[in-house]
This record gives C-alpha cells, sequence and structure tokens, in this order.
C-alpha cells in the first residue's frame, strides 16, 4: 500500500492555497484592516472564520467522500447531483469565473502601465487575455503536473512577492491606525465574518477539490483513507496559508489611514504600494495580481476540464481544455461590468445551496443520511437565495420585500438558513414517515 510523503502534501497542500488565492482575496482584507481599525483582531478573526473555514469545510466535505462534488451532491438523488455539479463548474467555468479572473488581472495588473487613450481602446485587453489563456491553456495541459508548477514554482513566487510587501510596510511603518469606522464600530467581529462569507471561496472549494484528490492519486496512492487523510492536511496547509497572508494584508491596511480612506481594497492596495516603493512598486503589485490570478484560473480550467472529460468519452480532456479556454477568451472580452452584473445573481443564488450541501455532508450519519433531509433544505435555502439574486439582478421583488424581512437575519445576508434548518427538519420526518420497513409477504397473509 503506497503512501504520500510530507513533502509532497506540503506542496499540494501550496498549490490549493494559490488556486484559492485570486485577485479578490488579495483587496478584501486590507480595506477591512483601514475600516476596523481598533477593532481589527475580532473584524480579520470573523473573516477568516468563514473566508478560511468554509472553503476548508468544503475541501474537507469532498475528502471524505473521496470523489468530488456530483458524488457529493447525488445524496439527493443521481440526477441532481449531475445537475449541480454542471451547473457549478459552468459558473465557475468559461461562463463566468474564468473570464472574470483574466478581466481583474487585465484591470489591475496591466492596464495600469497603459496610457488613458490606449486603455479606452478594446485591442489591449483582446491582446492581454489571448496571451493570459494561452499560458493558462499550456500550463493546464498536463493535470497531473500542477503541483509541480504551481505548487512549487508559481506559488513560492506568489508568497515571496506578498511576503516582500509585508516586510516592506514592517520596516517603514506607514503610519498609525485610526478608529472603527462603519459597521465595524459596534459588531467587527458580524462583519468581518460577513465579509469572508461574501468571499464565495466555498464554492470554489468544491470545484477544487478533484484537482487536491487527482493530485494525490497522481503519487500513487489508492487507499481511500490515505486519500482522505492527505486532502484534509493540504486543506489546513492551504487554510493556514490563507489566513496568515490575510492577516499581513489587513494589518497593512490597519496602518494606512494616514493615506486617506479608500473606496475599495483595490484603491487601497494600490496606494499602499505606490506609498512604500513608488512608482515602481506598481510593477510589484502587477506581478502579485498576475500570479494570483494566473493560478486560480488554472484551477479553475484544470477542474472544469476534468470534470467536463469525465462524463463522456468522445472529447479527449486537451480539447475540453482547449474549449473552456477559447469559451472564456470570449467572454472576457465582454468587459468586467458585463461579467460581473451576470455572475454576481448566479453565484448568489448557488452560494447558499453549497454551504447547504456542505455542512449537511457533515452531519449525514447522524440523520441516516435521508434524502428528504438534504432536498428540504436545499430547497428552504434556494428558495430565499433566489430572491438575492433577483434583487441583484435589478429584478423587481416589491412583492416579497415584506415577508422577507421577518425572515432572521435576511438584512445580514443570510436569511437562507433558517428556512434551511426548518427544511431540513421537514424533510427528516418526512423520510422517517416514507421509510418504514416493508412487510413481508408472510407478515401480510398472518394479518
Amino acid at each position: 500500500m503506497k503512501g504520500i510523503s510530507n513533502k509532497n502534501v506540503f506542496f499540494i497542500g501550496l498549490m490549493l492555497f494559490s488556486l484559492f488565492f485570486g485577485a479578490g482575496n488579495l483587496i478584501f482584507p486590507p480595506i477591512l484592516g483601514q475600516q476596523a481599525g481598533e477593532h481589527f483582531i475580532p473584524a480579520i478573526a470573523g473573516f477568516i472564520l468563514t473566508g478560511v473555514g468554509l472553503p476548508l469545510l468544503a475541501v474537507i466535505a469532498i475528502a471524505l467522500t473521496g470523489r468530488d462534488m456530483q458524488h457529493l451532491a447525488s445524496r439527493i438523488s443521481p440526477k441532481f447531483g449531475i445537475f449541480f455539479a454542471i451547473v457549478v463548474y459552468v459558473s465557475l467555468g468559461p461562463s463566468m469565473g474564468i473570464p472574470r479572473v483574466a478581466n481583474v488581472s487585465y484591470e489591475m495588473g496591466f492596464s495600469t502601465f497603459l496610457g488613458t487613450d490606449l486603455a479606452a481602446n478594446h485591442w489591449p485587453l483582446l491582446l492581454y487575455t489571448f496571451v493570459f489563456f494561452a499560458i493558462v491553456f499550456w500550463l493546464s495541459l498536463t493535470p497531473s503536473k500542477l503541483v509541480g508548477t504551481i505548487g512549487s514554482i508559481l506559488t513560492p513566487l506568489l508568497l515571496l512577492s506578498i511576503a516582500a510587501l509585508f516586510i516592506a510596510a514592517l520596516l517603514f511603518p506607514i503610519g498609525e491606525s485610526g478608529p472603527a469606522i462603519n459597521e465595524y464600530v459596534d459588531s467587527p467581529g458580524i462583519e468581518g465574518f460577513m465579509k469572508g462569507y461574501f468571499t464565495l471561496d466555498a464554492i470554489a472549494a468544491l470545484a477544487f477539490g478533484i484537482i487536491v484528490i487527482n493530485s494525490i492519486r497522481n503519487q500513487g496512492v489508492e487507499d481511500k483513507k490515505m486519500i482522505t487523510k492527505a486532502t484534509i492536511q493540504a486543506g489546513v496547509i492551504a487554510g493556514i496559508g490563507l489566513s496568515l497572508v490575510y492577516a499581513a494584508l489587513g494589518y497593512m491596511g490597519l496602518t494606512s489611514v494616514s493615506l486617506g480612506y479608500a473606496n475599495n481594497g483595490g484603491q487601497l492596495l494600490t496606494q499602499i504600494v505606490q506609498h512604500l516603493f513608488g512608482e515602481s512598486g506598481l510593477i510589484l503589485l502587477a506581478v502579485i495580481v498576475t500570479l494570483a490570478c494566473l493560478t486560480t484560473c488554472i484551477g479553475l480550467v484544470s477542474a472544469c476540464s476534468q470534470y467536463f472529460a469525465s462524463l463522456q468519452t468522445r472529447v479527449s480532456y486537451g480539447w475540453v481544455t482547449f474549449g473552456t479556454c477559447l469559451l472564456g477568451l470570449l467572454v472576457a472580452n465582454l468587459g468586467l461590468d458585463t461579467i460581473l452584473s451576470i455572475s454576481k445573481p448566479i453565484l448568489l443564488v448557488i452560494y447558499p445551496v453549497s454551504i447547504t450541501l456542505i455542512l449537511l455532508s457533515f452531519l449525514h450519519k447522524w440523520f441516516k443520511g435521508i434524502p428528504a433531509v438534504y432536498g428540504g433544505a436545499l430547497l428552504g435555502a434556494a428558495l430565499i437565495s433566489l430572491f438575492d439574486g433577483l434583487k441583484a439582478a435589478k429584478i423587481s421583488i416589491d412583492f416579497a420585500v415584506p415577508y422577507l424581512k421577518h425572515i432572521p437575519l435576511y438584512e445580514q445576508g443570510v436569511g437562507w438558513a433558517i428556512p434551511a434548518i426548518v427544511g431540513a427538519c421537514l424533510g427528516y420526518v418526512w423520510g422517517r414517515l416514507n421509510n418504514k420497513p416493508k412487510q413481508t409477504s408472510k407478515e401480510r397473509l398472518h394479518k
């Protein structure tokens, strides 16, 4: 029985860290640190609890199945498992997630070096995304080498770049921290908790699970318990890495009040880098953003391609990867605003359903895996999240607002939680009532 070395598990963990750490994860902590001020510790703790905790739970949930998210969702029904997996992979893949990462890389990493007139043209975006996806396609062609490519090369480069930024902030402090503002005055922990929740990384974790498991299998490991153990260990390594980087970025934001309060994390991070390194610091920021987006995009392309290639036998993994990159390239050139307007409503619908599925997987043995529990909980979560998605899409839901406001935690963005719990309880009762032991023919004759 072949095992896996601690060294390989470590590099798989580094790979998983990079898959999670995109541009969005880069800009959330600094603005949190600046606004949380004196309440930074409870705010960043809340952020890490959901921003790291939920993805880690998702990785563990996939590890316990030993398969992928389709297998996890199939606990409701096999058809739902396929449907759910396709929806998630299409959403995180060529229709939204992949093109958004490429576009953010262009906006934050490359376009800052273009003049105003040149940046207004469309062809720089087309040229950049063409090169970007050509690199992604090349590096995604051999998923067995992802650990070596990302875990051993790209991730250390990303971490070294972030470390250079953090060390500079320690050696040459930007300034003092300021008072807490906005929601961080009264409820810093809850606000940080919600900011971490809205990173939406738990969905990505469901998709990346297949990459981690296949990376472990590529090391010659076939025993399910060993695969589960190594996957969980890699998830913990990625979680520790994310926590440390979030804390470091948050600290830089904490000490940046002298630069003025920024409108968003991207603007603040740019100001911090320019203050520490001058205009040449924009090059460092471009390197960090590009590496973060590149590794995440490679992971998304590889995960989507591996799944869709496994669904059928006619189209090879290489051609599925090519098609995924091509679609990503076409959608990326629609522009970031268009992509965000489409992706946000859909993700707001999928995310609560994904979290509900993840949490139920840990209670699977407790309610004896009754499919109705999963169905009731996911239906309850989906009904509320559907209204959130319609609202984000700017579709009128005025008729429902008076009723939705009465749902606990709805104003905080987690109104789906109570309906999911109620749905699970109703599903449990329904399942128990409809799963009574059937009478044998002899028992029926004796009646």
